[in-house]
């Protein structure tokens, strides 16, 4: 069996976690869920990216009449929409059953994300690691600040000239004025 390039297969149970983030909460209520979904796929994106996990959100689809879909966003996160009659809290039960005797448990963590206190229990029943959705918020947001110091954060010069600070195109082209070359002039 090849061995799996992610740390963890992170289980998120989508509508949990719009219910109980307040954020996400406000826009299913007044924009609609469609939205509430796409940013909360947005927000797992990311996570997922940062955190090396393999995440699957997934949306119960028991009332909606249709077969169970998966959508691939990127190559570490999909949405997994159930089969009719079927709620997300059934499907992550089975597939932490099926975890539970595969061999990838030895490898790569098993953690579901939801604040259901019955799936709670029975994912950590079956061995998987449980996370709260407050939980996951907190984690997300402190890798949305950790990204946006980075990304702010200037890059300082070791030297304390002004030059060293210029991007290498200003730095040539005062190098050429202080030389007297004149490109596209004629005297």
């Amino acid at each position: 069996m090849p061995r799996s390039t992610y740390q963890a297969l992170f289980l998120v149970d989508g509508y949990n976690i719009i219910g109980t983030w307040m954020d996400l909460k406000k826009v299913r209520d007044c924009v609609g869920l469609e939205e509430a979904r796409r940013r909360l796929i947005e927000l797992m994106a990311d996570y997922s990216a940062f955190q090396g996990f393999d995440t699957r959100i997934v949306f119960d689809a028991q009332y909606q009449g249709s077969r169970g879909s998966r959508e691939v966003f990127t190559h570490n996160l999909s949405a997994q929409y159930t089969h009719f009659g079927q709620t997300a809290d059934t499907y992550i039960e089975k597939a932490c059953a099926d975890f539970r005797h595969d061999l990838r448990k030895f490898q790569q963590r098993l953690i579901v994300a939801t604040s259901d206190r019955a799936q709670q229990l029975t994912v950590i029943g079956y061995g998987a690691e449980w996370m709260s959705a407050e939980q996951l918020a907190g984690e997300v947001q402190a890798i949305v600040h950790r990204v946006q110091r980075q990304q702010k954060a200037p890059k300082r010069s070791s030297s304390r000239m002004l030059a060293n600070s210029l991007d290498p195109a200003a730095r040539q082209h005062l190098t050429k004025l202080r030389l007297g070359i004149h490109e596209g002039f004629s005297k």
